[in-house]
């Protein structure tokens, strides 16, 4: 019994080990902090927009617009009129966003669970490796993740005499859902430290294996600590798919220069058309930034 609380000592001690680097913080980090430094420490980074951020939006596009209007001769376009005219295709490059903001998050959130459940191993060399693994993408810049992805991986595969291509957005998925997959591994590893080391011991005590003590007590309760976070991650990562348009992906930013460009690359379309891509984000982010703060009050950690 002694060994084994060693063990479950040694264990909590390295999963106490982080990082000093500006990354997103865990829920196991965030509690230790408290016990440690105060209430304070229970702030995780997050996507804090409010009402009048919209609000704010929505009259810097049409103030711009206006002013555009104003600026504009004769025979031109009003920016309204081209505004509307082009919304179906910015609404298609937007929804595109979405959809690589929502596989992103799925494979990183698969692939971080199962890394961030080798975090916990019993031995020290699956740890080392998972906790190295999520280090290294936890720290790398997701723009520069994002050109390995784009330019490392082939365009196009052959599969029995057959030619499979891989196409951009693809890559673009898989280069954002490396560091997903690294914060998603801290979120677990955090959410199993935030457990009482007397839920561990308790299920010892009933003879529970391993597998059980993780699958049937610890995990059940960490998904209502992640749960938050993770849905904060999400928000980061669907305002962060803009950075696809770098690579040469079709999402909504690579439409508006196409926009301008069609429009004759007119200076004062700048201003109210990416105005209306920030609007765009803002409606999709804003609920979830508001589900995510009342799910942080629902799930506050009692200490």
């Amino acid at each position: 019994m002694s060994g084994s609380s060693n063990r479950r000592q040694r264990l909590q001690d390295s999963l106490r080990s982080g990082t000093d680097l500006p990354v997103l913080l865990s829920p196991g980090s965030a509690v230790a902090g408290s016990r440690a430094g105060g209430r304070d420490a229970l702030a995780l980074p997050r996507v804090n927009l409010k009402a009048w951020h919209g609000v704010v939006l929505v009259l810097m596009v049409l103030l711009s617009a206006g002013v555009a209007e104003a600026q504009s001769g004769d025979g031109r376009e009003g920016i309204l009129s081209i505004l509307i005219k082009w919304s179906p295709l910015l609404l298609q490059g937007f929804v595109f966003n979405l959809v690589i903001s929502v596989m992103s998050m799925a494979l990183g959130t698969i692939s971080g669970a199962f890394l961030g459940l080798m975090q916990i191993s019993l031995l020290p060399q699956v740890r080392f490796g998972s906790w190295f693994v999520t280090q290294f993408f936890r720290n790398a810049p997701w723009l520069v993740l994002l050109f390995y992805a784009m330019f490392m991986l082939p365009f196009q595969f052959q599969v029995a005499g057959v030619t499979i291509p891989f196409p951009d957005w693809v890559k673009a998925v898989i280069g954002l859902s490396l560091p997903v997959m690294a914060n998603v591994s801290e979120l677990v590893r955090g959410a199993v430290q935030s457990i009482p080391s007397g839920q561990w011991e308790a299920a010892e005590s009933l003879a529970f294996t391993r597998r059980q003590q993780i699958w049937q007590i610890i995990m059940p309760q960490c998904v209502k600590r992640m749960l938050p976070p993770w849905m904060n991650l999400y928000a980061i990562l669907t305002m962060a798919t803009v950075l696809a348009s770098i690579v040469g992906v079709n999402e909504v930013m690579t439409l508006a220069d196409q926009v301008k460009a069609a429009e004759g690359g007119r200076t004062d379309l700048l201003a109210p058309l990416y105005g209306y891509i920030l609007f765009l984000f803002f409606i999709y982010s804003y609920p979830i930034a508001r589900l995510t703060v009342r799910l942080e009050r629902r799930y506050a950690v009692k200490i």
